[in-house]
């Protein structure tokens, strides 16, 4: 007897996107292995540059196909390339250059003489300059000199003073990414689940690399990782759950499956673990209690790509999962969802109102933000689904570019400024900097001719249309409630005087003010301008639906 086997087809065209960004960080990481420590920085930056560039002109030309050609799926079903598909790949590959520029940011402070220090092993070496051994005599980029030394150890001194440079966070970066392009893409929950974890490992190890407050990085990642292994357990085993019920792991075949009658006992608990694993990817309520804590951490890179493209991502796998595979469902899952998105709107604004460290305060807003998400998400409409995807895309803009600007805020230390009393005055004294934060704050807050009110409306407007009007009270309340938080921070920046040790606001060079320029012009234009991109992201929700 013989057995069929059917190979898989494969449209490397389709796939072209993923492909480039995965292929750029196995690159990356032979040149990690084999190139000579003086050149791997420039190498690694273009190369990350580069595959990110073309991964995003792939899209653009794949985006011109599947609005004439339809939704189509590759692999045997496991990658699905529709319109939601391509504008969250978009998106996340857009975030994802400005980090990748600001993660290669690198500003010396100072040129030291020649000092001499004592190795773990008992050798006295003579490693870069003189002058007080403390922290302000590192470089200022955002990574430890070297990952694997011991915080405040000789051996991490002598790397710093070297000019040594964690160039693995590129090929870590790229990994991270592909595994975002692909987690909204699965069409099947293996593949997802894969997804997941090719995204999620690279982040765990990102966040304990901070060069600063090194032993906080370095507990935010080991928080990050213990949750996050738990958080994969709950969805590899509510994928377990589906395929007991449904006999199969295809998200179009649950969904076909679960239309008919019969008993759901599995499928609901299938359903309930599934979400609370993507629910904590996306930090909502009560499941995103690492998300202050790991923001605060991270390098602030780190933590611009993951408050932008790794939301986006879990939202295009979230909204793939409970349109696509359980929408019969719907009487079930909506009300449980309503009360999370409530809960996440009320609890992290709150939260977020007594906070004092800008980092951690946007950190919770970010949490809230979910909250706001979750309300167009929850809508079993393709205007719902299309405005969640704007309400992410608009939110993942300005928040690269509100975290990306407190690395340029520093004290007498060389740290970061985070602190709220620090920044007081700073609008007086460098008005741009000032200038484009206020935008980014008033877009969080939903102030008109701002991406976050137009977002904000958008969604409400979507959860009125189905009948969630308590979900849109409680969503207007919060932002009312928000506004507080972001509004004090402009006053303490433009209406305070400034403190005797007033932080230093270093000129960073093309690579971070770029992007943080094109995240404030973009905030602004999608306030001005939203129609393009609010028609974009419906004619996308419509191949969900």
């Amino acid at each position: 007897m013989t057995l069929a086997f059917a190979a898989p087809d494969i449209d490397y065209a389709r796939l072209s996107p993923m492909l480039i960004v995965l292929g750029a960080a196995v690159i990356a990481v032979l040149v990690e292995a084999f190139a000579p420590a003086a050149h791997r920085y420039r190498i690694q930056l273009s190369l990350a540059l580069t595959g990110l560039t073309a991964a995003l002109i792939a899209l653009g030309v794949l985006a011109g196909t599947y609005t004439s050609d339809g939704a189509t799926t590759t692999m045997s079903g496991a990658v699905v390339v529709d319109g939601p598909a391509v504008f969250t790949q978009g998106v996340i590959v857009l975030v994802s250059i400005g980090a990748v520029a600001v993660m290669g940011e690198r500003r010396l402070d100072r040129v030291w003489a020649p000092v001499e220090v004592q190795t773990a092993a008992g050798e006295r070496i003579s490693a870069g300059g003189g002058g007080p051994v403390d922290d302000a005599d590192l470089p200022a980029d955002a990574f430890a000199p070297s990952g694997a030394t011991v915080p405040g150890s000789p051996d991490e001194l002598i790397a710093g003073r070297a000019g040594a440079i964690t160039t693995e966070v590129y090929p870590l970066g790229l990994l991270a990414v592909g595994g975002m392009v692909l987690f909204g893409a699965s069409g099947d929950l293996l593949t997802m689940f894969i997804a997941l974890e090719v995204l999620s490992l690279p982040l765990y190890l990102l966040c304990g690399l901070a060069r600063r407050r090194r032993l906080l990085s370095q507990e935010a990642s080991l928080k990050y990782f213990l949750l996050g292994a738990f958080a994969s357990a709950f969805f590899l085993f509510g994928s377990s759950f589906a395929y007991g019920a449904t006999g199969s792991l295809d998200l179009t075949s649950i969904g076909a499956d679960l239309a008919g009658d019969g008993d759901r006992t599995l499928a609901l608990l299938a359903l309930a673990l599934i979400v609370v694993g993507l629910l904590f990817k996306v930090g909502a309520v009560p499941f995103g209690s690492w998300v202050p804590d790991v923001y605060q951490g991270a390098p602030t890179p780190v933590t611009a790509l993951m408050a932008s493209a790794t939301k986006v991502a879990a939202f295009g796998a979230l909204l793939r999962v409970l349109h696509v595979g359980f929408p019969a469902l719907e009487d079930t899952w909506r009300p449980a969802l309503w009360t999370v998105a409530i809960a996440t709107m009320v609890v992290a604004t709150l939260m977020a109102v007594t906070q004092t460290d800008i980092k951690r305060m946007l950190a919770y807003s970010s949490v809230s933000h979910v909250g706001f998400a979750l309300v167009g998400a929850i809508t079993l409409t393709a205007e719902g689904v299309g405005m969640t995807l704007f309400y992410v895309a608009a939110y993942a803009a300005s928040a690269f570019g509100a975290f990306a600007l407190l690395s340029v805020v520093r004290d007498a230390a060389g740290r970061e400024a985070t602190d709220l009393a620090a920044w007081a005055g700073l609008g007086r004294r460098r008005p741009l900097v000032g200038a484009m934060m206020s935008l980014l704050l008033l877009s969080f807050a939903g102030i008109p001719l701002t991406g976050g009110f137009v977002a904000k409306f958008a969604v409400f407007s979507a959860a009125g249309g189905d009948g969630a009007w308590a979900l849109v009270v409680v969503g207007v309340l919060a932002s009312a409630v928000a506004a507080y938080f972001y509004i004090r921070v402009i006053v303490a920046m433009f209406f305070a005087d400034p403190p005797h040790d007033a932080p230093v606001i270093v000129t960073p060079s093309a690579l971070t003010s770029v992007p943080i320029a094109l995240s404030a012009a973009v905030t602004l234009a999608l306030g001005l301008f939203p129609q393009p991109l609010l028609d974009l992201a419906e004619g996308a929700a419509s191949f969900l639906t």
